[in-house]
């Protein structure tokens, strides 16, 4: 067999290792040990892990990296952000939201990210960040997938054309409608939102995903309103709940009838671990709530729960870089997701069910998949995850586009070794493997 790229004694997150992964004209042609064949370039993964790409859910790209424009969010808080966002709007020109959503295309790149969903307002009637957005998917098509969400972040209802403007921006290209019932001016405004929405994404055919329930208030509950409509309109796999903080504050006796409600609609949930963490329980004193949906018990109830960056450098988040390893690792701690089974089951809410959310076609790393990898510094999703392992090789139809070179330390210690690593040795790792 003749083949472009070969990588060597490779680990897959299943656990399965010593497998060489053969691929050609852009596909994976082959997995498994001790493959005979030759290819132009052969990368020796050495035991480490390959991944398919991370995929990002849940983002704002029209607002990434605008930090301080035109000033800090001061208390942090949602509201200041959003009010913030409405300053900087009328400032946004085409040229600037295109260049700072590249820059972050390549940042994302380079950690890994292979496909990413976006929100993109709606609400500013020029539709610039749509139109700067399309122009970027159009861009980093080549080496990024870009789903765009047509989003009224002003409210359905709040904002005078949003309805209009929504539906402008389908027809311009977006992917995905969007909605913040929450943020309508009343509960039943919040309810009617929904309840629109899903009727223009089912006569359009398209996918759901709303902000939804983004408060500590447990009597917003508008992921009941989409569950419901998502099964009276049939429409079970094409919906998501993004955020559903709310549900963190619910009594359990109603958190206990909705999640079945949630897991029979076939409605997924992404939580956004940074950006809840940061924003989520600022009235409280203490103790403070967490903020974060409830994972464990969604999972349970075999509700796909899937994990968002949200917010790199802008007016909601300071922080940020892109890696949605930090993401995992961060719902780890606040979720308390300590078992092995639910340390992997992470991994998997940054790559494999965000892919299956997003609707990705040939995602994985069986035979006829799409030769987009990841080759991490790692032996196993968890070490993956503790170490937000280096990135070594990114591909991308079968060429690699990025290359990072492993972390080392020099030690200049007396009677220690010269170099320090901070993954397991393969015997420990073996161990936990399974």
């Amino acid at each position: 067999m003749q083949a472009d790229l070969i990588i060597q004694d490779a680990t897959l997150p299943d656990g399965r290792s010593g497998l060489d992964i053969v691929i050609a004209d852009g596909i994976i042609q082959a997995v498994g040990p001790g493959i005979d064949a030759e290819a132009r370039e052969v990368i020796d993964a050495g035991g480490r892990l390959v991944t398919p790409p991370f995929v990002d859910c849940h983002f704002h790209m029209d607002a990434t990296l605008s930090l301080g424009l035109p000033r800090l969010n001061q208390s942090g808080t949602l509201l200041e952000g959003i009010a913030l966002w409405g300053e900087l709007k009328p400032l946004l020109t085409h040229e600037a939201v295109i260049e700072r959503a590249l820059d972050y295309c390549d940042m994302a790149v380079a950690q890994g990210i292979g496909a990413i969903r976006s929100h993109v307002d709606v609400c500013d009637d020029r539709l610039l960040g749509v139109e700067a957005l399309l122009e970027v998917k159009e861009r980093v098509a080549p080496y990024l997938d870009l789903q765009l969400v047509a989003f009224p972040q002003d409210g359905l209802y709040r904002s005078a054309k949003a309805l209009e403007n929504l539906e402008r921006a389908l027809d311009l290209g977006c992917d995905v409608v969007g909605g913040i019932p929450h943020f309508e001016r009343t509960m039943e405004d919040g309810r009617r939102s929904v309840v629109e929405l899903m009727a223009i994404a089912a006569e359009r055919g398209l996918l759901v995903d709303m902000h939804c329930d983004e408060t500590d208030d447990p009597h917003s509950r508008h992921i009941e309103t989409l569950a419901a409509e998502t099964q009276r309109l049939g429409m079970a796999g094409r919906v998501a709940g993004s955020h559903l903080t709310s549900m963190h504050s619910m009594d359990n006796y109603y958190a206990a009838k909705l999640i079945p409600l949630i897991a029979e609609a076939g409605v997924a949930a992404i939580a956004n671990p940074l950006i809840n963490l940061t924003i989520q329980g600022r009235h409280d004193t203490y103790p403070k709530r967490r903020g974060l949906t409830r994972i464990k018990e969604l999972e349970e109830a075999g509700v796909p729960v899937a994990f968002g960056h949200d917010c790199v450098m802008d007016p909601w988040y300071s922080m940020g870089s892109g890696d949605m390893l930090e993401v995992a690792h961060m719902a780890i701690h606040a979720a308390q997701l300590t078992s092995q089974a639910a340390m992997r089951r992470a991994f998997q809410a940054v790559t494999t069910v965000p892919a299956a959310i997003l609707g990705l076609e040939g995602y994985g790393l069986t035979p006829g998949s799409h030769a987009h990898l990841v080759l991490l510094d790692a032996q196993d999703p968890i070490e993956a995850i503790r170490l937000k392992a280096t990135r070594l090789v990114v591909v991308r139809h079968g060429a690699i586009i990025a290359r990072t070179p492993p972390r080392t330390t020099e030690l200049h210690l007396v009677d220690r070794p010269r170099h320090l690593s901070l993954r397991r040795p393969p015997a420990e790792a073996a161990k936990t493997r399974h």
